[in-house]
């Protein structure tokens, strides 16, 4: 639709798409900010299946400026991919996290897999890159500045994980029956 606009109405356009995001203030639901703020508790790291689905996790940080450089450097009515050119296995990511809070496998829950839970997420990023951007961000370094600040921003975070009737049924509906 937004090319449509852009052909019709000469609207400049220009898509984005990226991998696997991460870092401070990221809802938690999502794997980084629930594997850290339940580690942080002592509570089930719910990691489905075998832990072996791969995605490519980029920092925020590095997110916005992507789109900062497309914004000056891109060429309308093109889509160009963003990734961390961090392919990890869940797993290791869920190990990473669990080192870096000193805390102990034990807490890692095998769950049962999604239904139709794709194997691995993968973004070709060779056009972004032809322009001549490059992620700035080493993963374990944005790793590091994420852990610390759900540590020292658990107020945030807790009124999320413990207030939100929203935040707790979907972590039943996703884990509570696995």
């Amino acid at each position: 639709m937004a090319y449509a606009y852009a052909q019709t109405y000469g609207l400049p356009v220009i898509v984005t798409r990226a991998s696997n995001n991460f870092g401070p203030w990221q809802y938690p639901e999502k794997l980084i900010p629930l594997f850290i703020t339940n580690a942080i508790d002592n509570l089930p790291l719910p990691l489905y299946g075998d832990g072996r689905n791969v995605r490519d996790w980029l920092f925020v940080d590095d997110h916005c400026a992507a789109v900062d450089f497309i914004i000056d450097h891109g060429t309308n009515s093109e889509t160009y991919n963003i990734g961390g050119g961090n392919e990890l296995e869940n797993r290791d990511v869920t190990h990473r996290v669990l080192k870096k809070l000193n805390k102990p496998e034990t807490l890692i829950n095998r769950v049962a897999d999604r239904q139709g839970h794709d194997r691995r997420y993968s973004l070709a990023t060779d056009k972004l890159e032809k322009l001549g951007f490059r992620i700035h961000t080493d993963f374990d370094e944005a790793l590091d500045r994420t852990v610390r600040w759900y540590k020292e921003n658990e107020a945030w975070w807790r009124a999320i994980k413990e207030r939100s009737a929203e935040f707790k049924a979907y972590y039943e509906k996703q884990y509570g029956s696995r």
